[in-house]
Formats: C-alpha cells, structure tokens, sequence
C-alpha cells in the first residue's frame, strides 16, 4: 500500500513544482532496485522498487507536463507495460511486474469512472486551479458523482476492484500478492481522494 501511496502524496505536490527532480530520480531508483537486487536477502525488495520505478517514471512525465489533459494519462501509465509483459515472460522480476500490472489495472479502473460518469472535465479544470478555486471544482464534480448513475458506477467499480484484489491471494504466492496489493491500494487512494473532495 506504501508504494502506491507515494506517487500519490509524495510524488505528486514534487512533480506540480519539480517535475525535473521527479525525473531525475527515476534512475536512483533503478540503481538502488539493481543494489537490492544483488543480495539475495534484499533480492526481493529490488524486484518490487524496479516494478514501482515504472509508476515513478510515468507519473513523473504525466504529471508533470501531461497532466491537462486526461486522454494522455493511460497511455503514459502504460510506459512500463511492454517491459513488464516481456520480464513476466521470461520469468523475471515477477513480483515487481505484477505490482506494476495492479496499479496499471487500478488506474485502468479509475480512469474508467472519470469516463462513464463525465468527470473529465473536472479533471482538466482541477489542473488549473489553486486554492479557493479548487473548492468549486470539487463541489460540481460531488455533485456528478451524488447521482443514481454516478453512486451505482462507483459501487460496481469498487466491487471489481475489490473482487480483482482478492482472488489472488488464494494462489500463495508472492507475486500474486504484490498484484492484489496494488489493486486493493486503489481501493484506499481512492476513496481518500473521494474524502477530500467532500471536505474540500
């Protein structure tokens, strides 16, 4: 859950402001994920950070430049997925690549919302404001989403990602886990986004 957090409220105020140190940490990141992964007993610490690089790297470039417009978010979260359908391939770096799918798939499903409840243009509103101009932004966008349509799409999209969290953990293995983990920290981030929206 720690990992998935970060980008969200570590990452994301660095990048708004220092989009190029964001950046730039991408490559300490791989070079202590390639460290850890040269001791067997931190091996697996190395494998998880190399999967979570991938989220650091494409949040560092969508947030940072991209983050007006919604269209582009998929596909630059989607930068790593090539490299981790080829790892998950050959057998390696398993459970960093399959924490790295969960949190695509997250975001796939939080996308999806913004999407079928039309709260896109919300989003690109919200990345245009600041202070008390936020306040406006958050009420239209609760007041689309306290709809029948809205509250049912939220339920069914929590219920999938609920589901998707926990048949995994029936399979007893570690990479499996690091996947439902990553999925089941969608469940958390977005429902504290939803609180800040009520309480903005």
């Amino acid at each position: 859950m720690v990992l998935v957090s970060v980008p969200v409220f570590i990452q994301a105020p660095l990048v708004r402001y220092l989009p190029w140190i964001s950046l730039g940490l991408t490559p300490v990141l791989i070079l202590l994920a390639m460290r850890l992964l040269r001791r067997s007993a931190t091996h697996l610490w190395g494998d998880l950070l190399l999967g979570f690089t991938w989220t650091w790297l494409s949040g560092s470039i969508y947030w940072g430049w991209l983050r007006w417009e919604p269209f582009f978010h998929l596909p630059i979260e989607a930068i790593g997925l090539p490299f981790a359908i080829w790892g998950i391939a050959r057998q390696m770096g398993k459970v960093g690549n399959f924490f790295y799918l969960g949190s695509l798939f997250g975001t796939v499903v939080t996308d999806l919302y913004f999407y079928i409840v039309k709260l896109i243009p919300h989003w690109r509103s919200l990345m245009q404001v600041e202070g008390e101009s936020v306040q406006p932004v958050f009420q239209s966008a609760l007041a689309q989403i306290n709809t029948p349509w809205g509250t049912s799409w939220a339920i069914v999209l929590a219920l999938l990602l609920l589901v998707v969290s926990i048949l995994p953990l029936r399979r007893q293995q570690l990479h499996w886990w690091a996947f439902s983990g990553a999925v089941m920290s969608t469940i958390l981030v977005d429902s504290l986004f939803w609180l800040a929206a009520v309480m903005a």
